[in-house]
Protein backbone atom coordinates (compact mmCIF):
# COMPACT_ATOMS: atom_id res chain seq x y z
CA UNK A 1 0.00 0.00 0.00
CA UNK A 2 2.86 2.38 0.77
CA UNK A 3 3.70 4.96 -1.88
CA UNK A 4 7.46 5.35 -2.30
CA UNK A 5 7.04 8.91 -3.59
CA UNK A 6 6.08 10.05 -0.09
CA UNK A 7 7.19 9.34 3.47
CA UNK A 8 3.62 8.33 4.33
CA UNK A 9 0.35 7.45 2.65
CA UNK A 10 -1.47 9.44 5.34
CA UNK A 11 -0.40 12.06 7.85
CA UNK A 12 -2.98 12.90 10.51
CA UNK A 13 -2.73 16.16 12.45
CA UNK A 14 -4.59 15.76 15.74
CA UNK A 15 -4.74 12.91 18.23
CA UNK A 16 -8.39 13.13 19.24
CA UNK A 17 -11.00 10.44 18.78
CA UNK A 18 -11.59 11.11 15.07
CA UNK A 19 -7.94 11.42 14.11
CA UNK A 20 -6.85 8.36 16.07
CA UNK A 21 -9.65 6.24 14.60
CA UNK A 22 -8.79 7.27 11.03
CA UNK A 23 -5.07 6.68 11.58
CA UNK A 24 -5.29 3.26 13.14
CA UNK A 25 -7.93 1.91 10.73
CA UNK A 26 -6.04 3.17 7.67
CA UNK A 27 -2.87 1.52 8.98
CA UNK A 28 -4.27 -1.58 10.66
CA UNK A 29 -7.02 -2.57 8.23
CA UNK A 30 -5.83 -1.13 4.93
CA UNK A 31 -2.06 -1.45 5.29
CA UNK A 32 -1.36 2.24 4.79
CA UNK A 33 1.82 3.82 6.10
CA UNK A 34 0.50 6.37 8.58
CA UNK A 35 1.84 9.03 10.92
CA UNK A 36 0.04 11.20 13.46
CA UNK A 37 1.14 14.38 15.24
CA UNK A 38 -0.39 15.70 18.48
CA UNK A 39 0.95 18.64 20.47
CA UNK A 40 -1.06 17.93 23.62
CA UNK A 41 -2.44 14.73 25.14
CA UNK A 42 -3.72 11.83 23.08
CA UNK A 43 -7.47 11.42 23.25
CA UNK A 44 -8.21 15.04 22.48
CA UNK A 45 -11.00 17.15 23.91
CA UNK A 46 -13.39 14.26 24.55
CA UNK A 47 -11.09 12.02 26.55
CA UNK A 48 -8.86 14.57 28.26
CA UNK A 49 -10.94 17.75 28.79
CA UNK A 50 -14.46 17.02 27.62
CA UNK A 51 -16.90 14.12 27.52
CA UNK A 52 -15.09 11.62 29.73
CA UNK A 53 -13.97 13.78 32.68
CA UNK A 54 -17.22 15.75 32.46
CA UNK A 55 -19.32 12.58 32.67
CA UNK A 56 -17.30 11.37 35.66
CA UNK A 57 -18.02 14.73 37.30
CA UNK A 58 -21.71 14.24 36.45
CA UNK A 59 -21.60 10.92 38.29
CA UNK A 60 -19.84 12.55 41.27
CA UNK A 61 -22.38 15.37 41.47
CA UNK A 62 -25.27 12.91 41.28
CA UNK A 63 -24.49 11.57 44.74
CA UNK A 64 -25.36 14.87 46.42
CA UNK A 65 -28.91 13.86 47.35
CA UNK A 66 -28.33 10.14 47.84
CA UNK A 67 -28.33 10.27 51.63
CA UNK A 68 -31.61 12.18 51.81
CA UNK A 69 -33.31 9.96 49.27
CA UNK A 70 -31.93 6.76 50.78
CA UNK A 71 -33.59 7.58 54.10
CA UNK A 72 -36.98 7.40 52.39
CA UNK A 73 -36.07 3.89 51.31
CA UNK A 74 -35.09 2.76 54.79
CA UNK A 75 -31.34 3.35 54.69
CA UNK A 76 -29.47 5.25 57.38
CA UNK A 77 -26.38 6.69 55.67
CA UNK A 78 -23.89 9.21 56.96
CA UNK A 79 -23.50 12.41 54.98
CA UNK A 80 -20.08 14.00 54.51
CA UNK A 81 -18.44 16.72 52.42
CA UNK A 82 -17.35 16.19 48.84
CA UNK A 83 -13.62 15.44 48.56
CA UNK A 84 -12.52 17.30 45.42
CA UNK A 85 -8.87 16.36 45.88
CA UNK A 86 -9.63 12.66 46.22
CA UNK A 87 -11.94 12.69 43.22
CA UNK A 88 -9.50 14.69 41.10
CA UNK A 89 -6.68 12.24 41.89
CA UNK A 90 -8.77 9.30 40.71
CA UNK A 91 -9.94 11.30 37.70
CA UNK A 92 -6.38 12.04 36.59
CA UNK A 93 -5.42 8.40 37.03
CA UNK A 94 -8.29 7.38 34.77
CA UNK A 95 -7.39 9.96 32.11
CA UNK A 96 -3.78 8.77 32.16
CA UNK A 97 -5.01 5.23 31.61
CA UNK A 98 -7.21 6.24 28.69
CA UNK A 99 -4.43 8.23 27.07
CA UNK A 100 -2.27 5.13 27.32
CA UNK A 101 -4.99 3.13 25.59
CA UNK A 102 -5.01 5.60 22.69
CA UNK A 103 -1.23 5.51 22.38
CA UNK A 104 -1.22 1.71 22.45
CA UNK A 105 -3.92 1.52 19.78
CA UNK A 106 -1.80 3.64 17.47
CA UNK A 107 1.39 1.73 18.21
CA UNK A 108 -0.37 -1.59 17.76
CA UNK A 109 -1.59 -0.50 14.34
CA UNK A 110 1.90 0.56 13.24
CA UNK A 111 1.24 4.31 13.26
CA UNK A 112 4.26 6.56 13.75
CA UNK A 113 3.54 9.28 16.31
CA UNK A 114 5.09 12.71 16.81
CA UNK A 115 4.40 14.50 20.09
CA UNK A 116 4.57 18.02 18.72
CA UNK A 117 2.60 20.59 16.81
CA UNK A 118 2.32 20.20 13.05
CA UNK A 119 1.31 22.55 10.25
CA UNK A 120 1.02 22.28 6.49
CA UNK A 121 3.94 23.46 4.38
CA UNK A 122 2.41 22.48 1.05
CA UNK A 123 -0.27 20.14 -0.28
CA UNK A 124 1.80 17.07 0.56
CA UNK A 125 4.19 18.27 3.26
CA UNK A 126 3.77 18.62 7.00
CA UNK A 127 6.22 20.64 9.06
CA UNK A 128 6.70 19.68 12.69
CA UNK A 129 7.51 22.12 15.48
CA UNK A 130 11.17 21.02 15.54
CA UNK A 131 11.52 21.97 11.86
CA UNK A 132 11.36 18.42 10.56
CA UNK A 133 9.24 17.90 7.45
CA UNK A 134 7.32 14.79 6.42
CA UNK A 135 5.60 14.17 3.11
CA UNK A 136 2.31 12.33 2.65
CA UNK A 137 0.00 11.48 -0.22
CA UNK A 138 -2.96 12.47 1.94
CA UNK A 139 -3.16 14.82 4.92
CA UNK A 140 -6.04 14.70 7.39
CA UNK A 141 -6.61 17.65 9.72
CA UNK A 142 -8.42 16.63 12.92
CA UNK A 143 -7.37 19.34 15.36
CA UNK A 144 -10.78 19.86 17.00
CA UNK A 145 -11.82 23.11 18.67
CA UNK A 146 -10.98 25.39 21.56
CA UNK A 147 -13.14 27.27 24.09
CA UNK A 148 -13.30 31.03 23.59
CA UNK A 149 -13.63 34.04 25.88
CA UNK A 150 -15.87 37.01 25.09
CA UNK A 151 -14.29 40.20 23.83
CA UNK A 152 -14.66 42.27 27.00
CA UNK A 153 -12.09 43.94 29.26
CA UNK A 154 -10.58 41.65 31.92
CA UNK A 155 -11.98 38.50 30.31
CA UNK A 156 -8.71 36.80 31.24
CA UNK A 157 -9.90 36.82 34.86
CA UNK A 158 -12.40 34.13 33.97
CA UNK A 159 -11.72 30.48 33.22
CA UNK A 160 -12.98 28.28 30.37
CA UNK A 161 -14.23 24.71 30.40
CA UNK A 162 -10.75 23.23 29.90
CA UNK A 163 -9.66 24.77 33.21
CA UNK A 164 -12.36 23.16 35.35
CA UNK A 165 -10.51 19.86 35.56
CA UNK A 166 -7.31 21.50 36.85
CA UNK A 167 -8.70 23.50 39.78
CA UNK A 168 -6.77 22.97 42.99
CA UNK A 169 -9.93 23.60 45.00
CA UNK A 170 -13.56 24.16 44.17
CA UNK A 171 -14.74 27.76 44.58
CA UNK A 172 -17.51 28.59 47.00
CA UNK A 173 -19.35 30.57 44.33
CA UNK A 174 -19.16 30.73 40.56
CA UNK A 175 -20.80 32.67 37.75
CA UNK A 176 -21.25 30.71 34.54
CA UNK A 177 -21.73 32.73 31.37
CA UNK A 178 -23.57 30.91 28.58
CA UNK A 179 -26.67 28.86 27.94
CA UNK A 180 -25.49 25.99 25.76
CA UNK A 181 -25.00 22.42 26.85
CA UNK A 182 -21.49 23.02 28.24
CA UNK A 183 -22.64 25.92 30.42
CA UNK A 184 -25.76 24.12 31.59
CA UNK A 185 -23.99 20.85 32.30
CA UNK A 186 -21.30 22.51 34.41
CA UNK A 187 -23.94 24.56 36.22
CA UNK A 188 -25.61 21.32 37.31
CA UNK A 189 -22.32 19.55 38.06
CA UNK A 190 -20.89 22.30 40.24
CA UNK A 191 -24.24 22.86 41.95
CA UNK A 192 -24.30 19.17 42.81
CA UNK A 193 -20.77 19.38 44.20
CA UNK A 194 -21.81 22.12 46.61
CA UNK A 195 -20.76 25.25 44.74
CA UNK A 196 -23.12 28.25 44.77
CA UNK A 197 -23.89 28.54 41.05
CA UNK A 198 -25.25 31.54 39.18
CA UNK A 199 -25.79 31.30 35.43
CA UNK A 200 -26.29 34.16 32.98
CA UNK A 201 -27.60 33.59 29.47
CA UNK A 202 -28.38 36.39 27.06
CA UNK A 203 -31.15 34.50 25.23
CA UNK A 204 -34.74 33.91 26.28
CA UNK A 205 -34.14 30.28 27.28
CA UNK A 206 -31.12 28.03 27.73
CA UNK A 207 -30.24 25.23 25.29
CA UNK A 208 -31.14 27.14 22.16
CA UNK A 209 -31.96 24.91 19.21
CA UNK A 210 -33.41 22.09 21.29
CA UNK A 211 -37.09 21.32 21.77
CA UNK A 212 -38.78 24.20 23.63
CA UNK A 213 -40.80 22.05 26.00
CA UNK A 214 -37.82 19.88 26.87
CA UNK A 215 -35.41 22.72 27.53
CA UNK A 216 -38.06 24.52 29.55
CA UNK A 217 -38.32 21.55 31.90
CA UNK A 218 -34.53 21.36 32.23
CA UNK A 219 -34.37 25.06 33.14
CA UNK A 220 -37.19 24.67 35.66
CA UNK A 221 -35.48 21.67 37.26
CA UNK A 222 -32.15 23.49 37.45
CA UNK A 223 -33.75 26.34 39.34
CA UNK A 224 -35.54 23.96 41.70
CA UNK A 225 -32.23 22.22 42.39
CA UNK A 226 -30.56 25.48 43.39
CA UNK A 227 -28.99 26.97 40.24
CA UNK A 228 -29.58 30.74 40.18
CA UNK A 229 -30.41 30.92 36.48
CA UNK A 230 -30.92 34.31 34.79
CA UNK A 231 -32.01 34.43 31.13
CA UNK A 232 -32.01 37.61 29.11
CA UNK A 233 -28.86 38.49 31.02
CA UNK A 234 -25.22 38.84 30.05
CA UNK A 235 -22.03 40.10 31.60
CA UNK A 236 -21.31 43.77 31.00
CA UNK A 237 -18.23 44.47 33.10
CA UNK A 238 -15.88 42.51 35.32
CA UNK A 239 -12.82 43.29 37.40
CA UNK A 240 -11.01 42.18 40.49
CA UNK A 241 -12.94 43.46 43.47
CA UNK A 242 -9.77 45.14 44.75
CA UNK A 243 -9.54 47.09 41.48
CA UNK A 244 -13.22 48.01 41.30
CA UNK A 245 -13.48 51.77 40.99
CA UNK A 246 -16.04 52.17 43.78
CA UNK A 247 -14.05 50.00 46.14
CA UNK A 248 -17.30 48.57 47.48
CA UNK A 249 -20.37 46.69 46.47
CA UNK A 250 -23.42 48.64 45.27
CA UNK A 251 -25.94 49.76 47.82
CA UNK A 252 -28.89 48.18 45.98
CA UNK A 253 -29.97 44.97 47.68
CA UNK A 254 -26.72 43.45 48.87
CA UNK A 255 -28.62 40.44 50.12
CA UNK A 256 -30.03 39.74 46.66
CA UNK A 257 -27.19 40.95 44.45
CA UNK A 258 -24.14 39.67 46.29
CA UNK A 259 -21.98 39.75 49.35
CA UNK A 260 -20.48 42.76 51.01
CA UNK A 261 -16.82 43.50 50.31
CA UNK A 262 -15.77 42.00 53.63
CA UNK A 263 -17.92 38.90 53.11
CA UNK A 264 -16.61 38.50 49.58
CA UNK A 265 -13.00 38.73 50.70
CA UNK A 266 -13.59 36.21 53.48
CA UNK A 267 -15.39 33.92 51.05
CA UNK A 268 -12.49 34.03 48.62
CA UNK A 269 -9.89 33.46 51.31
CA UNK A 270 -11.76 30.40 52.57
CA UNK A 271 -12.36 28.72 49.22
CA UNK A 272 -9.38 29.89 47.14
CA UNK A 273 -10.43 27.82 44.16
CA UNK A 274 -9.53 30.65 41.86
CA UNK A 275 -7.68 30.40 38.61
CA UNK A 276 -3.94 30.80 38.53
CA UNK A 277 -2.84 34.37 39.02
CA UNK A 278 -6.20 35.60 40.29
CA UNK A 279 -5.64 38.03 43.17
CA UNK A 280 -9.09 38.11 44.70
CA UNK A 281 -12.83 37.83 44.19
CA UNK A 282 -14.33 39.12 40.95
CA UNK A 283 -16.83 41.95 40.74
CA UNK A 284 -19.35 41.56 37.91
CA UNK A 285 -21.96 43.88 36.49
CA UNK A 286 -24.71 42.40 34.33
CA UNK A 287 -26.65 43.89 31.43
CA UNK A 288 -29.70 44.09 33.70
CA UNK A 289 -27.81 46.40 36.06
CA UNK A 290 -27.16 43.90 38.81
CA UNK A 291 -23.75 43.78 40.51
CA UNK A 292 -22.34 40.86 42.40
CA UNK A 293 -19.09 39.35 43.63
CA UNK A 294 -18.09 35.80 42.71
CA UNK A 295 -15.18 33.62 43.66
CA UNK A 296 -14.84 32.54 40.03
CA UNK A 297 -16.27 33.23 36.58
CA UNK A 298 -16.55 30.50 33.93
CA UNK A 299 -17.02 31.45 30.29
CA UNK A 300 -18.92 28.78 28.35
CA UNK A 301 -19.72 31.03 25.43
CA UNK A 302 -18.77 28.79 22.55
CA UNK A 303 -15.87 27.09 20.85
CA UNK A 304 -13.90 27.94 17.73
CA UNK A 305 -12.25 25.48 15.33
CA UNK A 306 -8.54 25.01 16.06
CA UNK A 307 -7.32 25.95 12.58
CA UNK A 308 -5.18 29.03 13.23
CA UNK A 309 -1.53 29.20 12.21
CA UNK A 310 -1.57 25.92 10.33
CA UNK A 311 -0.75 27.23 6.86
CA UNK A 312 -4.19 26.31 5.58
CA UNK A 313 -5.29 29.50 3.86
CA UNK A 314 -1.86 30.05 2.32
CA UNK A 315 -2.23 26.62 0.80
CA UNK A 316 -5.67 27.32 -0.65
CA UNK A 317 -7.80 25.54 1.95
CA UNK A 318 -10.98 27.57 2.45
CA UNK A 319 -11.93 28.64 5.95
CA UNK A 320 -15.32 29.86 7.15
CA UNK A 321 -16.10 32.86 9.30
CA UNK A 322 -15.26 31.07 12.56
CA UNK A 323 -12.14 29.50 11.09
CA UNK A 324 -13.86 26.20 10.27
CA UNK A 325 -12.31 24.21 7.45
CA UNK A 326 -14.78 23.97 4.58
CA UNK A 327 -15.14 20.46 3.20
CA UNK A 328 -17.43 18.55 0.86
CA UNK A 329 -19.59 15.55 1.74
CA UNK A 330 -16.47 13.34 1.65
CA UNK A 331 -14.57 15.64 4.07
CA UNK A 332 -12.28 16.83 1.26
CA UNK A 333 -11.08 20.44 1.21
CA UNK A 334 -10.46 22.70 -1.78
CA UNK A 335 -6.96 21.19 -1.88
CA UNK A 336 -7.55 17.61 -3.12
CA UNK A 337 -4.85 15.98 -0.96
CA UNK A 338 -6.09 17.64 2.25
CA UNK A 339 -9.10 16.40 4.22
CA UNK A 340 -10.60 17.48 7.54
CA UNK A 341 -12.92 15.87 10.08
CA UNK A 342 -14.41 16.62 13.48
CA UNK A 343 -14.92 19.91 15.28
CA UNK A 344 -12.40 21.76 13.10
CA UNK A 345 -15.01 21.55 10.32
CA UNK A 346 -17.80 22.81 12.60
CA UNK A 347 -20.41 20.50 11.11
CA UNK A 348 -21.85 18.44 13.96
CA UNK A 349 -19.51 18.82 16.91
CA UNK A 350 -19.90 15.49 18.68
CA UNK A 351 -17.27 12.85 19.31
CA UNK A 352 -19.15 9.93 17.71
CA UNK A 353 -19.68 12.10 14.64
CA UNK A 354 -15.95 12.79 14.36
CA UNK A 355 -15.28 9.05 14.60
CA UNK A 356 -17.82 8.28 11.87
CA UNK A 357 -16.35 11.04 9.70
CA UNK A 358 -12.92 9.45 10.19
CA UNK A 359 -14.26 6.06 9.16
CA UNK A 360 -15.99 7.51 6.10
CA UNK A 361 -12.73 9.22 5.12
CA UNK A 362 -10.78 5.96 5.36
CA UNK A 363 -13.38 4.05 3.35
CA UNK A 364 -13.35 6.76 0.69
CA UNK A 365 -9.59 7.20 0.35
CA UNK A 366 -8.17 3.78 1.22
CA UNK A 367 -11.12 1.46 0.73
CA UNK A 368 -12.04 2.51 -2.82
CA UNK A 369 -15.57 2.99 -1.51
CA UNK A 370 -16.63 6.67 -1.71
CA UNK A 371 -18.63 7.16 1.50
CA UNK A 372 -20.37 10.47 2.18
CA UNK A 373 -20.76 11.44 5.81
CA UNK A 374 -24.27 10.89 7.16
CA UNK A 375 -25.28 13.73 9.47
CA UNK A 376 -28.99 12.94 9.44
CA UNK A 377 -30.90 12.03 12.61
CA UNK A 378 -28.00 12.02 15.08
CA UNK A 379 -29.10 11.31 18.63
CA UNK A 380 -27.43 13.28 21.42
CA UNK A 381 -27.60 13.74 25.17
CA UNK A 382 -27.14 16.74 27.44
CA UNK A 383 -25.91 15.71 30.86
CA UNK A 384 -27.76 18.24 32.94
CA UNK A 385 -29.76 17.12 35.97
CA UNK A 386 -32.07 15.75 34.81
CA UNK A 387 -30.51 14.66 31.52
CA UNK A 388 -31.99 15.50 28.15
CA UNK A 389 -31.89 13.04 25.27
CA UNK A 390 -32.95 14.11 21.81
CA UNK A 391 -33.07 12.83 18.25
CA UNK A 392 -34.73 14.27 15.16
CA UNK A 393 -36.78 17.42 14.85
CA UNK A 394 -37.99 19.60 17.69
CA UNK A 395 -41.68 20.40 17.79
CA UNK A 396 -40.90 23.93 16.61
CA UNK A 397 -38.82 22.83 13.61
CA UNK A 398 -41.21 20.06 12.65
CA UNK A 399 -44.31 22.25 12.53
CA UNK A 400 -42.53 24.64 10.17
CA UNK A 401 -41.92 21.71 7.86
CA UNK A 402 -45.33 20.00 7.85
CA UNK A 403 -48.48 19.28 9.86
CA UNK A 404 -47.68 17.30 12.98
CA UNK A 405 -49.13 15.62 16.02
CA UNK A 406 -47.38 15.92 19.37
CA UNK A 407 -47.55 13.16 21.95
CA UNK A 408 -46.19 14.40 25.26
CA UNK A 409 -46.43 13.50 28.91
CA UNK A 410 -44.73 14.88 32.01
CA UNK A 411 -44.94 13.15 35.36
CA UNK A 412 -43.19 12.42 38.63
CA UNK A 413 -41.18 9.20 38.24
CA UNK A 414 -41.74 6.42 40.73
CA UNK A 415 -38.33 6.56 42.41
CA UNK A 416 -38.40 10.26 43.26
CA UNK A 417 -42.15 10.41 43.92
CA UNK A 418 -41.75 7.74 46.61
CA UNK A 419 -39.05 9.91 48.18
CA UNK A 420 -41.49 12.86 48.10
CA UNK A 421 -39.36 14.83 45.65
CA UNK A 422 -40.88 17.18 43.09
CA UNK A 423 -38.71 16.02 40.16
CA UNK A 424 -40.56 15.64 36.86
CA UNK A 425 -39.66 13.87 33.63
CA UNK A 426 -40.80 14.36 30.04
CA UNK A 427 -41.44 11.82 27.27
CA UNK A 428 -42.29 13.34 23.89
CA UNK A 429 -42.82 12.19 20.31
CA UNK A 430 -43.25 14.48 17.32
CA UNK A 431 -45.17 12.71 14.56
CA UNK A 432 -45.88 13.50 10.91
CA UNK A 433 -49.62 13.81 10.38
CA UNK A 434 -49.23 12.79 6.75
CA UNK A 435 -47.25 9.55 6.91
CA UNK A 436 -47.19 8.90 10.70
CA UNK A 437 -43.37 8.82 10.83
CA UNK A 438 -41.87 9.73 14.19
CA UNK A 439 -39.93 12.87 13.30
CA UNK A 440 -38.45 13.51 16.73
CA UNK A 441 -38.13 12.04 20.19
CA UNK A 442 -37.25 14.11 23.27
CA UNK A 443 -36.68 12.78 26.77
CA UNK A 444 -35.92 14.70 29.96
CA UNK A 445 -35.26 12.20 32.73
CA UNK A 446 -32.52 10.47 34.68
CA UNK A 447 -30.50 8.36 32.24
CA UNK A 448 -32.14 10.02 29.24
CA UNK A 449 -28.90 9.51 27.35
CA UNK A 450 -29.22 5.74 27.69
CA UNK A 451 -32.84 5.83 26.54
CA UNK A 452 -32.32 8.10 23.54
CA UNK A 453 -29.61 5.82 22.16
CA UNK A 454 -32.21 3.09 21.71
CA UNK A 455 -34.99 5.43 20.63
CA UNK A 456 -32.56 6.86 18.09
CA UNK A 457 -32.50 3.52 16.27
CA UNK A 458 -36.26 3.65 15.80
CA UNK A 459 -36.27 7.27 14.65
CA UNK A 460 -33.32 6.66 12.31
CA UNK A 461 -35.24 3.71 10.85
CA UNK A 462 -38.15 6.13 10.28
CA UNK A 463 -40.63 3.99 12.18
CA UNK A 464 -44.21 5.17 12.48
CA UNK A 465 -46.19 6.03 15.57
CA UNK A 466 -48.22 2.87 15.05
CA UNK A 467 -45.02 0.79 15.14
CA UNK A 468 -44.13 2.44 18.44
CA UNK A 469 -47.68 1.63 19.67
CA UNK A 470 -47.33 -2.00 18.57
CA UNK A 471 -44.34 -2.41 20.90
CA UNK A 472 -45.25 -3.89 24.26
CA UNK A 473 -44.34 -1.70 27.22
CA UNK A 474 -41.73 -2.64 29.80
CA UNK A 475 -43.38 -1.97 33.17
CA UNK A 476 -42.74 -0.26 35.49
CA UNK A 477 -40.34 2.08 33.68
CA UNK A 478 -40.34 5.74 32.73
CA UNK A 479 -39.68 4.94 29.08
CA UNK A 480 -42.81 2.79 28.69
CA UNK A 481 -44.63 6.07 28.10
CA UNK A 482 -42.97 6.25 24.67
CA UNK A 483 -45.11 3.31 23.52
CA UNK A 484 -48.30 3.93 25.52
CA UNK A 485 -49.28 7.49 24.51
CA UNK A 486 -52.36 6.93 22.35
CA UNK A 487 -53.86 10.40 21.99
CA UNK A 488 -52.00 13.46 20.76
CA UNK A 489 -51.47 16.29 23.22
CA UNK A 490 -51.82 18.82 20.40
CA UNK A 491 -51.59 19.24 16.65
CA UNK A 492 -49.81 21.94 14.73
Amino acid sequence: MANTDFDYDLFVIGGGSGGVRAARVAAGEYGAKVALAEDDRYGGTCVIRGCVPKKLMVFASGYANVVEEAKCYGWDLTEGPFDWHGFKTRLNTELDRLEGVYRNLLAGSGVDTYDQRAKLKDAHTVELADGTTKTAKHILVATGGRPIRPDIPNAELGIVSDDIFHLEKLPKSILIIGGGYIASEFACILNGLGVEVTQYYRGAQILRGFDEEARGLVAESMRENGVDLHVGTNILEMSLLADHKDGAMPTQSDAAMGASVQQAQEMHAQSSGASAGQKGPIWVKSTTGGEKVFDMVLFATGRDPASADMGLEELGVKLGRKGQIEVDEYSQTAVPSVYAIGDVTDRVNLTPVAIREGMAFVQTVFGANPTPVDHDLIASAIFTQPEMGTVGLSEEDAREQEEIEVYSTSFRPMQSAFAEKSDRVLMKLVVSKKNRTVLGCHIVAPNAGEMIQLAGIAVKARLTKEQFDATCAVHPTMSEELVTMRNPTRTA
